[in-house]
């Protein structure tokens, strides 16, 4: 793991595994926390959620501490013609409030790295709000750089 406290992980006993569908109510209040501003809307949320977890293009991760789910990751892998090849897009990374600093968002993000690797990606891309000046820390500890703006449109 690139920069993991090995023995903060290892003292805490969290699992990092793939998510099954019965998480989902427990990823709902960590993309609260994520998404702030944003209104969530669990029904609509469910059947992309339920999709994911069925293709070979998404990876969605859960970090667990006993019986609770405290991080979330995912991760989408895209064809790209500039690259000449996959990209592995993190869409979420969160960790719960109350762990974090404990090195476990940086053990979900090796774990979204090694997973794009493995499914033969040449790099791994993320977005992340400019406001998030602690995230953008978070990510260029971790090995990752600034390269562009992200422009959207609302339909």
């Amino acid at each position: 793991m690139n920069g993991v406290d090995i023995k903060s992980i290892t003292k805490m006993n969290i699992e990092i595994r793939h998510c099954r569908s019965d998480d989902f109510v427990e990823i709902i209040p960590l993309l609260r926390q994520l998404w702030e501003d944003k209104p969530i809307n669990p029904e609509a949320l469910r059947p992309i959620f339920e999709r994911a977890l069925h293709s070979s293009s998404k990876v969605y991760l859960c970090c667990v501490l006993g019986n609770q789910i405290i991080g979330f990751g995912s991760l989408t892998i895209k064809e790209n013609l500039w690259p000449k090849g996959h990209v592995g897009y993190i869409d979420e990374l969160v960790v719960k409030d109350s762990h974090r600093g404990t090195a476990v968002g940086t053990a979900i993000l090796d774990r979204l790295v090694t997973a794009a690797q493995e499914l033969n990606c040449c790099k791994v891309e993320l977005d992340c709000a400019f406001f998030r000046e602690r995230a953008h820390e978070f990510y260029e500890k971790n090995g990752f750089y600034k390269r562009c703006y992200v422009f959207c449109k609302d339909f």
